[in-house]
């Protein structure tokens, strides 16, 4: 990947609509950071999926589209009552870096996995920078190379 100014990069966020109501204030937290860190607006692009078993394909698709310098899964899956919460974050997560490794493109995993409600509203707050923050760690080392 050549080495681009921040304000180039051009960055794909996919996001998972289930518990939106968590997703839509990381979502928020994840564009404010990347605005603020010097990437311009239009450079970043916003994809929707049902839930976060799709958004492997998306960021697949995202991928073979060339139009990425890297991308953001991001999404919430809350602990429930059957092992359908362990499914669905065990197989996102291997989904985003099979995705990553065969395409060569840095993927960001904003998936947060959390055992309740509580616990998301507490991650929702620090997880957008933390992201953004290794975001860009990932691709000046990538740039080294």
């Amino acid at each position: 990947m050549e080495n681009k100014g921040i304000s180039d990069l051009k960055i794909g966020i996919c996001i998972s609509k289930f518990n939106y109501e968590f997703v839509n204030q990381l979502e928020t937290s994840i564009v404010n950071e990347l605005l603020k860190k010097g990437v311009d607006e239009r450079n970043i692009s916003t994809f929707y999926v049902p839930g976060a078993l799709e958004l492997p394909l998306l960021l697949s698709r995202c991928c073979k589209a060339n139009k990425f310098d890297a991308l953001v899964a991001v999404g919430a899956v809350i602990r429930g009552e059957t092992y359908h919460f362990e499914i669905v974050s065990d197989q996102s997560a291997l989904g985003l870096m099979n995705v990553q490794l065969q395409n060569d493109i840095p993927i960001m995993n904003a998936i947060l996995t959390t055992n309740n409600d509580a616990e998301t509203k507490a991650r929702v707050s620090t997880k957008g920078v933390e992201v953004v923050n290794g975001l860009f760690e990932t691709l000046d080392t990538l740039n080294q190379i």
